[in-house]
């Protein structure tokens, strides 16, 4: 059952968030040729036994809404709650992380 799970996944982006978190970016291909968007948060437990999962799923006729909704969510943080916090920190420490980190884990992988 997990392999036809897998199979279903056209293309995959992986985006670590610190130690504890990534998020998978999936598009998924359903069995009537049609395709969505899955977004797969994995978080490892407390107790250091496996991971957490939580996903959503963004159909296409929901694309462009839902990009624009995030987009402008994000905006108001950056313009009104937090408009002095440099974001482009955060670009130089992910990069400094995933050079260092090129060990293959289990949350590497695509589901």
């Amino acid at each position: 059952m997990e392999k036809d799970r897998q199979q279903d996944i056209v293309y995959s982006n992986k985006m670590r968030a610190g130690k504890r978190r990534t998020y998978f970016f999936d598009i998924r291909k359903t069995k009537g040729e049609d395709f969505y968007v899955s977004i797969t948060e994995s978080t490892k437990k407390f107790n250091g036994d496996g991971f957490e999962r939580h996903k959503i799923f963004i159909y296409k006729e929901d694309f462009n809404r839902f990009v624009q909704s995030l987009q402008d969510t994000v905006n108001e943080i950056k313009t009104k709650y937090l408009p002095d916090f440099d974001y482009d920190s955060f670009a130089k420490r992910d990069e400094e992380y995933n050079e260092g980190n090129t060990e293959k884990k289990e949350d590497d992988m695509t589901w």
